[in-house]
Order: C-alpha cells, then structure tokens, then sequence
C-alpha cells in the first residue's frame, strides 16, 4: 500500500523514533509485571504462610481477570479518546502497587495490588500495540510485534533474574518492588513528555485501505466485532483460543514453577534463572518470529510453537533437576516466542483499521483471560494431584489448542489465500453459506 501524500506517513522507517519510543515504554511495562515473577510466590508461601494451592495463586486470578477485561476497554477507550490518554492511565494506576507490595500486611492487600496491575497491564501494554500497529502500517506487523512483544518480556526476564539476586541478599521484601517503582516512575515520565497520538496514523490507513470485493469494510458495532473474534470468524477465534491456551500455562509457570523449584532444593539465585530464562528466550525469540511470520505467513509458527510449548510443559513435569528444568524452560520460550507475536500479528491481518483496535483489545481479553483460567485450573489440580500432575494436564490442553489452530485457521498474511473479513462470517442479516471466508 502506498501513503497518500497528505496525512501521516505509515511505516517503521518514517515512524522510527516514535516506534522505538515505545518500544521502550513497553519495556517498562514488562519490567513492571517482571517484579512478581520470581519473588510474589515465595512471598506467599514463606511470609504469608499460604499452604493451598488454590489460595496461592488469587493474585494470578486477580490480575488476569482485570487485565482481561482492561484490554477490551483499551481497544475501546482509545478509539473513542485516542491512544495516549489511554497509555497514561495505564501509568497513573500503577503507582500504588510496589508500595502496597512492600507494605502489605495480609495477602488480601497482595491480591488487590494484583488488580492494580492488571489494570496497569491492561491499559498500558495493549495501547503500546495499538500505537505499534498504527505506525508500521500493513506491511510489517510481524516485526512491529516482535519487537513490542520482545521489549516486554525480555523485561520481565531481565526484572525476575535482578529481583532474585535482589530477594536473595536483601530479603523478599522491600528492595525487588523498589525496582518497580523506578520503572513507573520512568514509565510515566516519557508517556506524559515524549509519547505521540497515533489515532490519525489509523485514520489515515482506514482512508487508503483496500479490501477485497464483497469484504466487510468498517461498519461493525463492537457487538459484530466481538462476536467475529470470539467465535465466527475462523482466524480471529481460533487466534483467540490459542492466546488463551498460552497464558493459562503462563499462570501455571509464573505462579506454581517456582514453588516446584524450592522444594526441590534449589537456592533463589537459581530459581530466578529458570524464571528468568523463560521469558528471557521467548523475548529474543520474537524478534525472529515476528519478522519470519511476514515472509512464510503466520499459521505454521502459532502451530508448531503451540505444540512446542506441550512438549516443554511435559518435560517440566517429569524432570527433577536444574539441567533438564533450565532445557524445557528454553523450549517453553521457544513454542511461545512462534505464537505470541505472530497471533497479534494475524488480528492486525485481518482486522479493518476502523474496527482494530477494539479487535485487538477483545483478542487480548481472551488472551489474558487465560491467567485467570490458569490461576483456578491449576491451582486446583495442584491441589488434587500435585503440581507435577497440573503442569501434565495443562500440557495436553496446549497441544489440543495447537491441533485446533491446525484445522480451523486459514493464513491471514497478505491476503495469500482470502481477502479481509465477509459478511457471511458476521451472518449479517444472516448466514447463507459456509461460515468462512471467500477464496481470494
């Protein structure tokens, strides 16, 4: 697609210091949520003297459950209002949570920090994609978001391996979350300062975009929306559930893995590496995955990396030492490095400018709506059979959630083989046909 000569440019090029910007920013997010990886479970079991399972894992409940439904508001929100309003609300209510961290005195204050952070997360890491896609335009979403993705969470792996040298000689409390309050304070700073609108970038695309004879073009309520990316239409549901899958294990890896750890006997240096190692490939992987996805297409990475991502949950649960646990912690970055950005990516295929950032906010709704579903799932198996028992479980379901994107998802890069989005798949005013979309 070419730009108009009048309006915003569209391309990571022309939009290269804003892009990096916020790939900075999205850093800080991550940075944010990367406080609580190694330290919060230990937090629980040692200083609040949580024995159940179940109980352990309600700040996961908590966060998930709120960042789900702030996602979908994000998409909304910045429609209506614009991005970096949204982007700095997403700041402002972060600046409670390390200090209610530090001070909590019972683990209700830890849960309803949690909440803080989910709308934090909400709020801040779906608007830095929002304001990704806008910029690059169609071309180069996979790398838009490798990059955001891999800023985010090379952040969280950066942040759980320092908060684990930090816990282990200073204690749980308060010098990780001390970290996390510089992060909020930087975070905020170059949101409010630097940070630009990139609605207009969106506007401008919607102008000039070109859909397929007999495609849906922008007029979709967020009722339609919601419905094409909950259920109806193929990519953008199938992408829904597989985002689900992959951070119900997430919930299971960030809340359960380092308790697993410690009753194995391993010190706290060497449990914020395997929590750090995670994070850590999935991060740098995505900066390979995202660009590869828009050369050989999108579909073949969410596929095999789903699968990926099984076979480490199973290693996980059979091995008993560091080697073994440090190997499937790079496979679970590996599997999750191919789906993460490459998902978002296929939303943005799809999607028509005028109505994606309300389907990317209802995609990462079912997306994060996995921790919360991790949180119970796994808290309860754990309970019943053990965490050994919970992460073979959780195994099993990723694998049928990549057999399922295997049969249901067409590729969606570039239109290789349909165009946008028909009405046959919203059923409006009603299906008469196939629900799907027509050969391009």
């Amino acid at each position: 697609m070419t730009a108009s000569p009048v309006g915003p440019r569209l391309g990571l090029r022309a939009n290269a210091a804003q892009f990096l910007l916020l790939v900075v920013v999205n850093a800080l997010v991550g940075g944010v949520l990367g406080t609580e990886r190694t330290v919060l479970p230990l937090l629980g079991q040692q200083e609040f003297h949580l024995t159940a399972y179940t109980a352990a894992l309600t700040y996961i409940l908590a966060f998930g459950a709120t960042k789900a439904v702030t996602n979908f508001f994000a998409g909304t929100l910045s429609d209506r209002y614009g991005r970096k309003p949204v982007l700095l609300a997403g700041w402002l209510v972060a600046i409670p949570v390390p200090l209610i961290l530090i001070w909590a005195p019972s683990w209700g204050w830890v849960v309803a920090a949690n909440v803080l952070l989910g709308l934090n997360q909400g709020l801040a890491w779906s608007t830095t994609v929002i304001m990704k896609i806008d910029l690059v335009g169609p071309r180069r979403r996979g790398l838009a978001m490798g990059l955001n993705e891999a800023a985010g969470y090379l952040a969280v792996a950066a942040t759980a391996l320092a908060t684990g040298a930090l816990a282990d000689h200073y204690g749980l409390r308060p010098a990780p979350f001390l970290l996390g309050a510089a992060y909020v304070a930087v975070g905020l700073g170059l949101a409010s300062l630097l940070v630009r609108e990139t609605r207009g970038h969106a506007h401008h695309e919607a102008a000039t975009h070109q859909v397929a004879e007999g495609a849906h073009r922008g007029d979709l309520t967020t009722r339609q929306v919601f419905g094409m990316v909950s259920w109806r239409e193929p990519a953008l549901s199938s992408a829904s559930q597989a985002g689900l899958v992959n951070n119900l294990n997430d919930g299971l890896a960030w809340g359960l893995f380092p308790v697993l750890f410690a009753a194995a006997g391993l010190s706290l240096p060497r449990i914020g590496v395997l929590a750090a190692l995670y994070p850590a490939i999935w991060g740098l992987g995505q900066i390979i995955t995202g660009p590869l996805s828009d050369r050989f297409g999108r579909k073949p990475f969410i596929v095999v990396g789903m699968l990926t991502q099984a076979g480490a949950l199973g290693l996980i649960a059979g091995a008993r030492s560091f080697g073994w646990w440090a190997t499937a912690a790079i496979l679970l970055g590996a599997g999750t490095a191919m789906v993460y950005p490459t998902l978002l990516a296929a939303i943005g295929d799809v999607a028509h400018p005028v109505w994606r950032a309300r389907a990317v906010g209802i995609y990462r709704l079912w997306r994060d709506g996995g921790f919360a579903v991790g949180a119970l799932l796994a808290g309860f198996l754990a309970d019943v059979v053990g965490i050994r028992g919970a992460t073979w479980v959780v195994a099993a379901l990723t694998a049928a959630s990549g057999l399922i994107v295997a049969g249901r998802m067409y590729e969606t890069h570039r239109g290789t083989r349909r165009p946008a989005v028909d009405r046959e798949d919203l059923h409006l005013p009603r299906s008469t046909g196939r629900a799907g979309l027509t050969s391009g």
